[in-house]
């Protein structure tokens, strides 16, 4: 595993907690503090993503919402949600990432964490989400 996937695996994790428990930003990044990766750039990758997406998750549901035709984001399960999520984030602010690695590292991690057709929903509405770096 990249340090970079475990950084993403690290973010995904805090989203979930932050999305299921409603717990505030500062108080689950203290609850993970010891689980970020322990090389700093990999840790700052992770804290990065989680924030953005925290900082920027309306924006974010309302790009999936319209991409996600016939999916209501609650019914999504968490983890599927939280993927997305992540990888819309990683879309739409590191334009430095190529969009092949965005979502391949998105579908891995889905099939790690989620149900077996998980990856092909997270694949399925990320193929369409991808355009909204064209569009930024």
């Amino acid at each position: 595993m990249s340090s970079r996937r475990e950084s993403r695996e690290c973010s995904l994790q805090m989203l979930y907690v932050f999305d299921t428990c409603n717990i505030p930003v500062e108080a689950v990044l203290d609850s993970f503090s010891q689980s970020l990766p322990k090389v700093t750039v990999y840790r700052d990758f992770a804290e990065k993503l989680f924030r953005g997406v925290c900082q920027r998750v309306e924006e974010i549901d309302c790009l999936i919402k319209k991409y996600a035709k016939n999916w209501d984001l609650e019914r999504m399960a968490a983890v599927d949600r939280n993927v997305i999520r992540l990888a819309a984030y990683e879309i739409l602010a590191t334009p430095e990432t190529p969009i092949s690695v965005i979502l391949d590292e998105a579908v891995e991690i889905s099939k790690k964490y989620s149900t077996k057709d998980s990856s092909k929903f997270v694949n399925g509405i990320l193929d369409k989400l991808k355009t909204m770096r064209d569009n930024n």
